[in-house]
């Protein structure tokens, strides 16, 4: 297969070619208007594929197709939104040259009019497919998957890239064009227009039995989705898509900007892109990992339902995914199950199986969420993951009403005197070996009431399903301190992560966020605990380790 990539050495057509290295029988030609760059690009290429620098401006690819004779090209160049009236000019070509065609567009307009080549193209035989990428070919795969089981009316999404992964020039003007600008959008059942990058919401991207992304500020994007999902689904009125670039400063700055040029009728921001994308690239910090969502409310025999699926991306795999879709397709079509022929979104580009098999190689992990109020608080929180936790652990918190766990515990209080002080305010027991301990758990509608007792020192603290910027995270209350954990399943391990805590219900700075590490597994046929909780600058403040059983 000769594949013909535009925009070949940029930020997604630079990423695709990786992704085929291992396909001996494919020739990349690596095309751009900058030669020496394609030509560094391959010569830093390695793998069983070949890759070839090729000098070409878009306009005159109809000479390169003539010449080059490729089976497929992928357009990766854009931003598709500035192409004008020679918007189509590439797929055009293609078709006149009986070359099959994908592309990156992002641009819903672009997308949903590719439609009008679809005659042309099954004529031809070749197929041609717009927006093949996260929006909204994965996109789409997730809701067909959501409405097996229920119907959809309402539906929200967002991507969130990792602060390290890098923003094209081509993308940032591409979200800045429309910064301010009207987005087409399905709203309360009707055609409307939302605008661009001024309206935000806030999401936890969590898939269930892994570390959560920090609660991140999504503002809406004219992705294809808006226009190209509501049809696939009859009974959908809404549809909101965002981003959530961080960090989060920037962000609100774009917010603000949009906001000013819709309310003042400003022009196109476009001018301010490359101050923008010099900013954003410097502003490398935080976690290396990247998110996406996408949250369903429907009915399911007549009942209200919500549903969640969710996408976390380790280190640098992340910004592979919008790549994925394309790579997908060519493998695909290398098996003997190319795309049929014709002009269309990439709405059913793929499913979400084949994105499985994409992700499995990769520190790439998803996971459905649905929301289950009557369900004890640990089950509700990991999801699919609860079933993964150790039989004992399972039975500590599986009970629907009061129940009561006997054992003994080794306790060790810190060494220094304000971490024993902090201690004995907090109520925590002092320094003990093989201390007899009773917990005591009461679930009520709201929340689980936990009594401790090791020997004769009695602790209380209240668990209850986070909200707002705590979704999806168990929050224990101390008194006044209540404390955000993450549940991760890890092998045979429940761990609890802190991730936020507040006193008084005011947010109290990560930086003296309570550390250590604690778990809860089984050992022997019983359940097991260890628990450390230090704090900045004191260091350990108190550890239990111990066993139990039902009494």
């Amino acid at each position: 297969m000769k594949i013909l990539i535009l925009g070949g050495y940029g930020a997604f057509g630079g990423r695709l070619a990786p992704l085929l290295r291992d396909i001996p029988q494919a020739t990349l030609f690596i095309c751009g208007r900058d030669e020496e760059k394609a030509r560094i690009f391959c010569t830093n290429f390695r793998g069983m594929a070949a890759a070839l620098p090729v000098r070409l401006d878009r306009r005159d690819i109809a000479s390169a197709l003539a010449h080059i004779l490729p089976d497929l090209v992928v357009d990766a160049s854009g931003p598709f939104q500035d192409y004008g009236t020679l918007g189509y000019h590439v797929v055009e070509a293609c078709i006149a040259a009986r070359v099959h065609y994908l592309d990156f567009a992002d641009g819903a307009d672009f997308v949903f009019g590719i439609s009008q080549f679809d005659e042309r193209a099954k004529a031809a035989g070749v197929f041609v497919l717009s927006g093949v990428s996260s929006f909204p070919v994965l996109t789409a795969a997730v809701l067909r998957e959501m409405a097996k089981t229920m119907d959809i009316v309402k539906v929200e999404g967002g991507i969130a890239p990792s602060p390290y992964a890098g923003i094209g020039l081509n993308v940032m003007r591409a979200v800045i064009g429309y910064a301010g600008a009207p987005v087409t959008l399905t709203r309360h059942g009707m055609i409307g227009n939302g605008i661009g990058l001024a309206e935000s919401m806030r999401y936890t991207v969590a898939v269930p039995g892994r570390l959560p992304l920090r609660n991140i500020r999504f503002s809406l994007v004219d992705v294809p989705d808006l226009q190209v999902l509501p049809p696939e689904h009859p009974t959908m009125t809404d549809i909101w898509m965002g981003a959530g670039p961080v960090p989060e400063l920037l962000h609100r700055m774009l917010n603000l900007l949009a906001k000013v040029r819709h309310y003042l009728r400003l022009p196109s921001l476009v001018p301010l892109s490359r101050l923008f994308y010099a900013v954003l690239n410097l502003m490398k910090f935080g976690e290396h990992r990247g998110g996406m969502f996408v949250h369903a409310t429907g009915t399911r025999n007549g009942r209200q339902i919500e549903r969640s699926w969710h996408l976390l991306a380790e280190s640098d795999d992340g910004p592979f995914i919008p790549s994925m879709a394309i790579e997908g397709v060519i493998r695909k079509s290398l098996e003997g199950q190319p795309p049929e022929p014709g002009a269309r979104p990439a709405v059913h580009a793929l499913e979400l199986s084949d994105y499985d098999r994409l992700f499995a190689a990769r520190t790439i992990y998803t996971g459905l969420r649905e929301d289950r109020p009557a369900e004890p608080i640990f089950r509700r929180l990991l999801g699919s993951a609860y079933d993964r936790l150790p039989v004992e652990v399972r039975a500590f918190h599986d009970g629907a009403d009061e129940h009561q766990w006997l054992g003994t515990a080794n306790i060790q209080r810190g060494p220094s005197l304000l971490a024993n002080l902090i201690a004995a305010v907090m109520g925590f027991p002092k320094a003990a070996e093989k201390v007899s301990v009773a917990v005591t758990v009461k679930p009520d509608s709201n929340g689980e009431n936990w009594t401790r007792t090791f020997g004769n020192k009695t602790f209380k603290s209240r668990m209850h399903c986070g909200n707002g910027r705590n979704k999806h995270l168990l929050v224990e209350q101390f008194g006044i301190v209540e404390v955000a954990l993450a549940l991760v399943v890890d092998d045979d391990k429940l761990n609890l992560v802190p991730r936020r805590w507040s006193a008084f219900g005011i947010p109290l700075p990560n930086l003296l966020l309570p550390k250590g590490i604690s778990f809860e597994t089984q050992r022997e046929g019983r359940f097991s605990f260890d628990v450390i909780i230090a704090l900045p600058i004191v260091g350990d403040v108190v550890s239990y380790q111990g066993s139990l059983s039902r009494n």
